[in-house]
């Protein structure tokens, strides 16, 4: 075995390792404001952030809570969405309400190199994965082609000193965490990283699609039997239905702790691809 065959392997099981987990997401917590700069996945530009659709609830048959990403993500069936489409237009009152718990949330990915973590100084100075909704999703949008393209644009993709930090500020509202207060800053440079250290710190980049584990149609039929009907027999489980599943739900920045299924097929993301390669074509 040659010694380039053998680093080709070492590598290949470290990437696997690195791509399995969900522990280098970030845990936001309301208080802190955490400065991070976006980073692009730069084997494909267009994969820089994943966008995905999540279903979540508490289990009927454990009390535990159950969250699964929504097959919606790509365009295809989910028997969770069904479901809670059929129940709600159609079921008695007291299934209409017990609807209301089958909860759906929209959320991004992107990579993050972490300036400063107030509750987890160890992160800094390492890839992390940035996980937010709509709220975040909005002031990043305006920073790459809105109101705010001129100050920042591919700036906030830019490792140097031209480069701009996400502030990310989390505070508190009637309970629920809000983001509204997050910005971009003026550029600055990121202490600990060169011109010669950045291809470095892209390389240690994930690939957002492989973040989560994979769940079929049928595997998320067989979750929902028995954590929300609260069956195990197949002979009384829920029925598979053609009904339409493009219903609209409120969704907000809340998120779910670890997702348990998600696919590696290409999403079909309200964040512009083209958009964002242009922006880091133009980092060359």
């Amino acid at each position: 075995m040659t010694t380039n065959m053998f680093e080709s392997i070492r590598g290949a099981m470290a990437k696997s390792t690195q791509q399995s987990t969900t522990s280098n997401i970030m845990r936001l917590k309301p208080g802190n404001t955490y400065i991070l700069r976006l980073v692009p996945f730069v084997k494909d530009p267009s994969k820089t952030f994943f966008h995905y659709y999540s279903h979540g609830w508490v289990s009927e048959m454990t009390g535990q809570f159950q969250s699964a990403i929504s097959p919606q993500t790509w365009g295809e069936r989910d028997p969770i969405a069904e479901a809670r489409y059929r129940l709600s237009r159609t079921g008695s009152e007291e299934e209409k309400e017990k609807a209301k718990a089958l909860n759906r949330k929209e959320n991004w990915l992107v990579n993050v190199y972490v300036v400063k973590d107030p509750d987890n100084p160890e992160n800094e100075g390492k890839i992390k994965i940035l996980r937010f909704g709509r709220q975040l999703h909005k002031i990043v949008m305006e920073a790459i082609e809105g109101e705010d393209v001129d100050e920042f644009g591919e700036r906030i993709f830019d490792l140097s000193g031209d480069g701009c930090n996400f502030r990310v500020k989390v505070e508190e509202q009637g309970g629920y965490p809000t983001y509204v207060s997050s910005r971009f800053a003026s550029p600055s440079k990121i202490s600990g990283v060169t011109d010669d250290s950045i291809k470095d710190v892209y390389d240690q980049t994930y690939d957002l699609e492989n973040v989560f584990p994979v769940k079929s149609y049928d595997e998320l039929q067989v979750m929902l039997n028995e954590h929300y009907h609260g069956v195990t027999d197949v002979a009384e489980a829920e029925p598979v239905t053609k009904e339409p599943t493009n219903t609209p739900d409120k969704e907000d920045d809340l998120n779910f702790d670890d997702l348990e299924s998600t696919s590696k097929k290409d999403s079909d993301s309200t964040v512009d691809d083209n958009k964002v390669k242009e922006l880091l074509d133009s980092l060359d």
